[in-house]
């Protein structure tokens, strides 16, 4: 039998509920007695320590510092009596100035080696203000007869001043190659203009031969300038070391290696607002492609590209050394101060020719010196007091800034061979250059680089007809002008003929650009391509002689058409080849005698239509 539902009536409920014992906690007062517990935990455990107020002091503007342009001044403080400037392109005509500036101490006198760029040098003619002065100029000689970059505007002051320059004591020694044609132009105008302003010549104008040897040429003129200071200012050699010791080594063993410069520069540089961009301000440009441009053999030539958004510049490379062994291994300036310092010339008898011959000859930098001779031991804080800086180095541009505003290309060679000692030497900015390749992971690669002026340009007149010649790595700035030739025939443009000599070893090996360069033919931007393959035959065959093939054609361009000359390559050989083919084209076709044909050319010099971009 089911028994039926009874339901429950509410007063029944409540009575049952009376009936039930009331706990001593509900739950709120547990949740609340649990967080009263936290709250006491957190207060004694977890709780941070009340922080003193710090004090807060009132702001001192910091003055900056203002940069001393006064040399007269600046010799007055620290009483010195000689100051060496200098105008260097690549360093050199910087150690030297550093050098001559430190031998002043061995005969009384106090020297300070000056930059002129950094300085006022209007005030020159204030030199005689200090009793027993002089001033010393290391010029160097760049491009087609230029001062360098730095003694730009001191060059400039030298042509439109008539200073009165009586009293200020001088010298000169200038820094050239005998392979340009206007060989130590700055160093003999330098010299020349100072006299003519009055100044007092001490010593005769030293002139630095770079294609033989530089480094001789100056010790053996400053062993004759320093016995003709000591005449004209009545002192005698004291004796005393000329090495003003500047730095002192410094073991740290608790260093935080985060801290440590590591050469690389701040990305703040990168900063479109720090303009311009110079040698002591470089633009940190992108790397955004690099790539081989050989197909065979066993060099490496690459074209490498960087991104120059914002910095409106044209292109001069900073390599930075990766460690100190590179420091080591890529300076020989300083060996010649071991000469006398450590007594390496009794190693070969004393006489500086087999010095030079056993050190430059077999290509000895100062690494390779102390490995062969463990004897010679100078404290390493000395040596690397004496090292110079690391110098900028300088490319060719390969790329348009009409076609590739944002973007700059360069074309290179990776130095790298074996010397007679059978080390191998690797060029420090090629093989930089080269592990500089573009990746996928989102780490930008950075250069630092700036601007240099340059007259290689196309001409005005987009109507005039250009010859290019560029054997190797010289075909660099030719590509940026064949660019440009088929932009401005976009644009419209009458472009003149536009012929190239091309040089190589290997048709099938290092044709750099051959499939641009052929398109370019192609599409009738490139007029003529002519390429010489040196080895691809039993007789070499080099540009020059292709030049003497075309002779006809090339002097009526050149005579007739106005057509503007570029070459582009090695100074020593190259350049000079096709110099004399020129000459003899002129000879032969224009009916001109010798001096006729090199008086012609070099008017085309003057003129600017005959510009070269060489090195040797």
């Amino acid at each position: 039998h089911f028994k039926p539902k009874i339901p429950v009536h509410e007063s029944q409920l409540l009575a049952d509920e009376e009936q039930t014992p009331e706990p001593l906690l509900s739950s709120l007062d547990i949740f609340l007695f649990s967080l009263i517990v936290g709250l006491l935990i957190y207060w004694f455990f977890f709780r941070k320590k009340t922080e003193p107020v710090p004090e807060i002091k009132p702001f001192t503007p910091v003055t900056p510092q203002i940069r001393e342009t006064s040399f007269i001044e600046k010799m007055k403080k620290t009483n010195r009596n000689i100051v060496v400037f200098y105008g260097s392109q690549t360093g050199t005509a910087e150690e030297f100035a550093n050098r001559l500036a430190k031998d002043a101490q061995r005969y009384g006198m106090k020297g300070m080696a000056a930059d002129p760029e950094e300085y006022d040098l209007s005030e020159l003619s204030r030199l005689k203000e200090i009793p027993n002065s002089m001033t010393v100029f290391c010029m160097a000689t760049y491009g087609e007869g230029d001062p360098t970059d730095n003694a730009q505007e001191f060059y400039d002051w030298m042509q439109g001043t008539d200073d009165d320059l009586e009293g200020v004591n001088f010298a000169v020694f200038g820094l050239g190659n005998k392979t340009y044609e206007h060989f130590n132009a700055t160093g003999k105008y330098t010299d020349k203009r100072l006299a003519e302003l009055g100044g007092k010549r001490v010593f005769d104008l030293g002139l630095g031969d770079d294609d033989i040897n530089l480094e001789e040429d100056f010790i053996s003129w400053k062993e004759q300038f320093w016995p003709a200071v000591c005449e004209f200012f009545g002192v005698e050699a004291t004796g005393e070391d000329s090495s003003i010791r500047q730095f002192e080594l410094v073991v740290h063993n608790d260093i935080n290696m985060n801290q440590v410069y590591n050469s690389q520069l701040r990305e703040k540089t990168r900063n479109s607002e720090i303009k311009p961009f110079d040698s002591k301000n470089p633009f940190l440009a992108t790397v955004t492609g690099n790539r081989k441009l050989n197909k065979g053999g066993n060099r490496h030539l690459m074209h490498i590209e960087f991104d120059i958004t914002d910095s409106k510049i044209s292109f001069i490379l900073y390599c930075i050394n990766n460690t100190y062994t590179i420091l080591l291994f890529y300076y020989r300036n300083i060996i010649l101060y071991f000469y006398i310092k450590y007594n390496f010339f009794f190693f070969v008898g004393g006489k500086l020719s087999l010095f030079l011959s056993w050190v430059l000859d077999s290509e000895r930098n100062i690494l390779a010196i102390l490995e062969d001779l463990p004897s010679l031991n100078p404290p390493i804080d000395h040596l690397c007091e004496l090292l110079p800086r690391l110098q900028a180095r300088y490319y060719s541009i390969a790329s348009s800034s009409k076609v590739y505003p944002t973007s700059i290309h360069i074309c290179a060679v990776v130095i790298e061979y074996t010397t007679k000692t059978e080390r191998v030497f690797k060029g420090v900015a090629t093989n930089w250059l080269k592990n500089k390749e573009v990746t996928d992971n989102g780490h930008k690669l950075t250069i630092p680089m700036y601007v240099r002026r340059s007259q290689f340009r196309l001409p005005f007149k987009p109507s005039n007809p250009i010859i290019m010649i560029g054997p190797g790595t010289g075909i660099a700035p030719f590509m940026g002008f064949i660019r440009e030739r088929a932009w401005q025939k976009k644009q419209g443009k009458e472009a003149g003929e536009t012929i190239l000599y091309f040089g190589c070893r290997h048709k099938n090996e290092d044709f750099l650009y051959q499939q641009e360069l052929e398109e370019f033919e192609r599409a009738g931007v490139l007029t003529q391509l002519n390429v010489a393959f040196s080895r691809d035959q039993e007789h070499k065959i080099y540009v020059q002689h292709l030049l003497k093939k075309n002779k006809e054609q090339l002097w009526k361009l050149i005579h007739s058409n106005n057509a503007h000359i570029y070459v582009c390559g090695d100074a020593r050989n190259m350049a000079r080849d096709v110099h004399t083919a020129f000459y003899e084209i002129a000879e032969e076709v224009g009916s001109l005698t010798h001096t006729q044909a090199v008086d012609y050319f070099k008017k085309l010099m003057t003129k600017g239509r005959y510009s070269q971009d060489v090195w040797s």
